[in-house]
């Protein structure tokens, strides 16, 4: 009980501390929508909507979730206020999955404003509800982490925000969201194969009926060993850098 109580609280300290902060306005929030209309509503029938939704959702999760994970470690961090959060009575992986629990919700919302406004210009019948919702969720877990991991590795909001565009929009090019992999340069394709959000864009694409030629085995395992290896080495990095 104390362990699901505590839990419960860092959860929602964090939502009420840090999720409206300036810099998950920006970019968690007020970049996917930008974007969003950039892409459906200006484009007007120029594009295929339905084609490019996946990519747009798949952004929309990766920049809300590594948003918010900057703003919320690294100012824990920086206050010193981390420390007390390890006397919570519960271990540091859980700890860490009540700070991260936030962001992966709030990554899945980020992930449907897109199909929000597509809903007023095409049709979405036919779209795996289900599957959708576990891609964006995958994604989420995955995104977080790897905001997890760039939040423990610098001191200021700033530098993490600064190394996170570092992963975040060479995978705008390299992950097949709105490029195909087989347009890519020969060598550059064994890079996008080593980027985790190619499989949950793949995912996605498939939940929407608009391709997806991965198999799902293969992208449901890499983004599970994404998402667990990250969670890892973030906590190991926290236990050895930060615990003294």
């Amino acid at each position: 009980m104390k362990k699901s109580l505590a839990f419960w609280s860092i959860l929602r300290k964090d939502i009420k501390t840090y999720y409206l902060k300036p810099p998950n306005i920006s970019w968690g929030i007020v970049f996917p929508v930008s974007w969003t209309l950039m892409f459906f509503i200006r484009s007007g029938g120029a594009v295929d909507i339905r084609g490019i939704l996946p990519g747009v959702m798949a952004l929309s999760v990766l920049f809300g979730t590594t948003s918010m994970l900057a703003v919320t470690i690294t100012f824990e961090r920086k206050k010193r206020s981390f420390e007390r959060l390890l006397l919570a009575p519960i271990s540091l992986d859980l700890l860490m999955l009540a700070k991260t629990t936030g962001a992966i919700i709030f990554g899945v919302i980020n992930g449907f404003i897109p199909v929000f406004f597509a809903s007023f210009l095409i049709d979405l019948s036919g779209i795996n509800w289900f599957f959708a919702f576990l891609s964006v969720f995958l994604i989420a877990v995955t995104s977080t982490f790897l905001g997890l991991f760039v939040a423990v590795s610098v001191s200021e909001v700033f530098e993490a925000q600064t190394f996170s565009n570092f992963f975040r929009f060479p995978m705008i090019f390299l992950c097949g969201l709105f490029i195909p992999l087989d347009s890519l340069p020969v060598f550059l394709r064994p890079l996008s194969y080593l980027l985790p959000l190619t499989y949950g864009a793949d995912l996605l694409k498939l939940a929407v009926g608009h391709g997806g030629f991965i198999p799902v085995w293969l992208s449901l395992l890499v983004l599970v060993a994404y998402g667990t290896g990250l969670f890892l080495i973030s906590t190991h990095n926290i236990q050895k850098k930060w615990i003294y």
